[in-house]
């Protein structure tokens, strides 16, 4: 989840295999030279010839755009993209692209998760755009928004095969509203056994680059922030049945007063002590409040 709404909504697509066709591709796309069907159909507000595409919107943090295309017949938009891994281990993707107007602004985004990709390894894949009827926009291009990536044996994985740690751990809902952030912390037991809980989940703040983050207090319930019902009890003995869950919460303000706004967008979560590590993407906006606060784990209600 994201703590601030992309805007318009997003749309997923599956990951598709094919052939790479180079950055050219793309700017041919721009200059209004090459798609798929009619490029120039009114019906479809055909892709402008004016919008400035860059190196750095078409490529960053080892994802790029290949290729740009619409299809005349139902007026999609797609962009092809490519991950490279450059890494030493395995790491799982996320990306969200941004399809623009031909001044720039964005229409819609997409986002995208690409899974455990080896080290060196390259793979190929399609974005399709979504959120308005066609012929409210003229796409003018496509932009890599943003990259996020997680080492693949601490990914989070919400539908996949059971963790070998017997729980998924994931980010849950949020809210945002007068500079207040309250995201939530979902663990579901998927394994054959109960499951313990007894505490708070065990956090580590992590930077742009995944590396450690010193001079964030990290406090056990909401230490003054604010008040959120339920945010400040005690921690109580959870058991969870195979198939039941618990929550937790992280809560922060973004004031920015003086000194440098810090951004984190990553989070390691160790349910409990001894637990596997999850990296979450929170994207936690801390201003320059140096707090952010964590509720202890409560089952959750059967509904």
């Amino acid at each position: 989840m994201r703590t601030i709404p992309l805007g318009l909504a997003a749309v997923l697509a599956g990951v598709l295999f094919l052939p790479a066709c180079g950055l050219q591709w793309a700017a041919a796309w721009r200059d209004g030279l090459g798609s798929e069907g009619s490029p120039h159909d009114p019906s479809c507000g055909a892709p402008s010839t004016d919008t400035p595409i860059t190196s750095g919107d078409l490529e960053r943090d080892g994802v790029a755009i290949t290729g740009l295309s619409v299809r005349s017949r139902n007026c999609r938009f797609s962009a092809g993209f490519q991950v490279t891994n450059h890494e030493a281990e395995p790491f799982t993707y996320t990306i969200t692209f941004a399809f623009v107007s031909r001044s720039g602004a964005v229409l819609s985004n997409a986002e995208q998760t690409v899974p455990a990709v080896e080290p060196g390894q390259t793979v190929q894949g399609m974005v399709t755009m979504g959120g308005l009827p066609p012929q409210e926009y003229t796409v003018g291009g496509v932009h890599v928004a943003k990259v996020r990536s997680v080492p693949a044996d601490e990914a989070p994985d919400p539908a996949g095969p059971c963790p070998p740690s017997g729980v998924r751990v994931t980010l849950g809902n949020g809210d945002a509203a007068m500079g207040l952030r309250v995201v939530g912390l979902h663990l579901e037991n998927c394994s054959t056994r109960a499951y313990h809980l007894d505490g708070y989940p065990q956090l580590q703040l992590l930077d742009e680059d995944r590396k450690p983050v010193t001079g964030i207090e990290v406090l056990h319930g909401g230490g003054g922030i604010s008040t959120v019902t339920g945010f400040d009890d005690p921690p109580r003995p959870v058991t969870l049945k195979p198939g039941q869950s618990a929550s937790a919460g992280l809560m922060w303000r973004n004031t920015v007063t003086d000194g440098t706004s810090v951004h984190l967008p990553y989070v390691r979560v160790n349910a409990k002590a001894g637990a596997p590590p999850v990296m979450l993407t929170p994207e936690l906006d801390l201003g320059t409040t140096g707090k952010l606060g964590v509720s202890p784990w409560k089952k959750d209600k059967l509904p």
